[in-house]
C-alpha cells in the first residue's frame, strides 16, 4: 500500500508597489497611487513627503488597512540603511503581503527606486511603479517658477549640490534645480557664477513647499548664500537657478520681468540672456 505524502501548499508571493507620494500633499497623489495604498497589507514609508500624504489622507477621512513602516531618513542619518528596506520588501512580499513602498516626490528622481526595482527582480518578486509628481517641478510651481518658458529657458537640469555641479554647462537660459542643496549652497552659488549664469544670476529657494514653513527667497547667485544664512533656511528645500526666477510674483523689483514680450524666442545665442530694461 502506498502512503500518501502531505505537501504543503507554498505560500503566495506577494506584489511590491513603489508609488510616488509627490511633494507631500495628498491631493497631487495619483489616483493609482491611493488604490495601490488602499490594497496594502503593508507600507513602508519614507520620512518626507511620503508621511506628509499618510496624514493628509487620514484627514480626508480616507482609512487605510495597512500596516505603516517608516523607514524615514534624516539628513546625513539613515534610521534604516538602504540594503536593509531592500530586503524588507523582498521579505515582505514573499510572505505573500502586497507591499506598497511609499516614497517621496517620484520613484526614479533620486530616490534609489531603480535600487528597489532591481532587488525585487532579482528576487522573483513582481514589482510595479507608479510614477509621483517630482518636487523638483512642483515645489517651484508653487513659487511662480516655470522651469522652461518661451523665450526665456528652453530647457533645464535637476541636479544634487552633492554632484559635481561645474560640470553643468549652459547660460541662464538652462535653469538648474539643485535638490538637496542648502548644506552646500554657498559653494554651489560660487561655481555656478564662475561660469555663463554670472554672479548676478537670479536664484530662488523654496522651503518645505507644500509644508506649514513654506518660505520663497529671491536673490543673485553672489547674494543668496547670505540671504540663506540671514534668513535661517533649512531643508527640505529647492534651489532654482536661472532667468525663469524673474518670472515670480516673489521676486524683487530689480529683478522682476515684467514685459516677456521684450524677449525673442526665435532668437538663437551662445551666451546668457540679459533680462529686459524696466
Amino acid at each position: 500500500m502506498t502512503a500518501l505524502i502531505h505537501v504543503p501548499e507554498s505560500t503566495p508571493t506577494g506584489k511590491v508597489w513603489l508609488v510616488g507620494a509627490g511633494p507631500g500633499d495628498a491631493s497631487l497623489l495619483t489616483v493609482k497611487g491611493l488604490r495601490a495604498l488602499e490594497a496594502a497589507d503593508v507600507i513602508v514609508a519614507d520620512r518626507l513627503g511620503a508621511r506628509a500624504v499618510l496624514e493628509g489622507l487620514a484627514a480626508d477621512g480616507v482609512e487605510l488597512r495597512a500596516e505603516v513602516v517608516d523607514v524615514g531618513k534624516l539628513p546625513g542619518h539613515h534610521a534604516v540603511p538602504q540594503d536593509a528596506i531592500n530586503a524588507l520588501l523582498v521579505q515582505l512580499a514573499q510572505s505573500g503581503k502586497t507591499v506598497v513602498r511609499l516614497k517621496g516626490g517620484d520613484p526614479y528622481v533620486f530616490g534609489r527606486g531603480g535600487e528597489e526595482l532591481f532587488a525585487c527582480q532579482t528576487a522573483g518578486v513582481t514589482v510595479e511603479v507608479v510614477p509621483g509628481i517630482t518636487s523638483a517641478i512642483s515645489v517651484p510651481a508653487i513659487a511662480g517658477i516655470p522651469l522652461t518658458h518661451r523665450g526665456v529657458a528652453t530647457a533645464f537640469t535637476v541636479a544634487t549640490a552633492h554632484d559635481q555641479i561645474e560640470a553643468l554647462g549652459g547660460g541662464r537660459d538652462h535653469t538648474v534645480v539643485l535638490l538637496m542643496g542648502i548644506g552646500t549652497l554657498a559653494n554651489s552659488a560660487i561655481t555656478l557664477a564662475r561660469g555663463e549664469r554670472g554672479a548676478d544670476c537670479p536664484v530662488a529657494v523654496v522651503e518645505d513647499g507644500y509644508g506649514p514653513r513654506q518660505r520663497v527667497t529671491v536673490g543673485t547667485l553672489a547674494t543668496i548664500a547670505h540671504q540663506a544664512a540671514e534668513r535661517g533656511i533649512r531643508s527640505p528645500a529647492v534651489v532654482v537657478v536661472g532667468d525663469v526666477v524673474r518670472l515670480s510674483p516673489y521676486a524683487p523689483e530689480q529683478l522682476t520681468t515684467r514685459h516677456l514680450t521684450q524677449y525673442d524666442p526665435l532668437a538663437v545665442s551662445g551666451t546668457s540672456r540679459k533680462a529686459p530694461t524696466q
